[in-house]
């Protein structure tokens, strides 16, 4: 077990792009917070829709290539200490993604092509290639995490205790809470908050999975070794 697994940083910065509903917006003169208005390409190209009126809009139109940042944000959907998981931030020049005129009532779908691209966790920060960005694949369980910890965190209380015995005793003293913080191919971390401060810990799936489907089988046996280290006791 580890407080981290050693993925790619291009994977991650998949991820986070791929599963997050909003990201922020800087070009000159503008800023703005735009939810479920980006996507991702085949080609791992990240796409915007503006509203066609909008000022932004007009600029690039007008301009066909404005700089721009982008920065997304990973946030923890369960209620923990310091939610933010990682960040991203993106750098590089908006382009209208084709030829031709937008009509009044549709939005203006934008091109981002990066120049930079970092990526931010627990204050350490690592510059991606905006190519290995572009070839990465998201992890397997992006678009379920959050609904999949959720659910875990909020309907089973026993399961999250019974996987804390997998946890080095020295690690669960002191704990009062355990919530589960992190959901991937590799694993589920789980977050132990303290009066003062928290330990994440990761418990590692083997082999790590490689479709959705296989989570269940990943988990029950995950259940299974929490059960067999002992009987049932108090983590906290």
């Amino acid at each position: 077990m580890s407080n981290t697994y050693p993925e790619a940083s291009a994977q991650r910065l998949r991820t986070i792009v791929a599963a997050a509903t909003s990201l922020e917006l800087r070009t000159p003169g503008h800023r703005a917070d735009l939810i479920n208005r980006h996507t991702l390409d085949s080609s791992g190209r990240i796409r915007v829709d503006l509203p066609v009126n909008s000022r932004l809009a007009t600029d690039i139109t007008r301009q066909r290539e404005v700089a721009a940042i982008v920065e997304i944000t990973d946030v923890a959907p369960t209620p923990v200490r310091e939610r933010v998981r990682g960040r991203g931030t993106f750098s590089g020049w908006l382009t209208p993604a084709g030829p031709g005129d937008t009509d009044d009532n549709e939005d203006l779908t934008v091109e981002f092509d990066l120049a930079t691209v970092e990526l931010s966790v627990d204050g350490v920060t690592t510059t991606v290639d905006p190519a290995d960005f572009a070839a990465a694949e998201p992890d397997p369980l992006a678009a379920e995490e959050a609904e999949l910890l959720c659910h875990l965190d909020r309907h089973h209380p026993r399961t999250v205790e019974s996987l804390c015995r997998l946890v080095a005793p020295r690690h669960r003293y002191g704990v009062r809470r355990v919530v589960p913080l992190r959901l991937d191919r590799h694993g589920l971390v789980l977050r132990l908050e303290r009066v003062n401060g928290h330990r994440d810990v990761r418990l590692g799936f083997t082999p790590a999975l490689r479709h959705p489907d296989e989570l269940r089988e990943r988990m029950s046996a995950l259940v299974e070794r929490g059960a067999a280290c002992g009987r049932r006791s108090r983590i906290w």
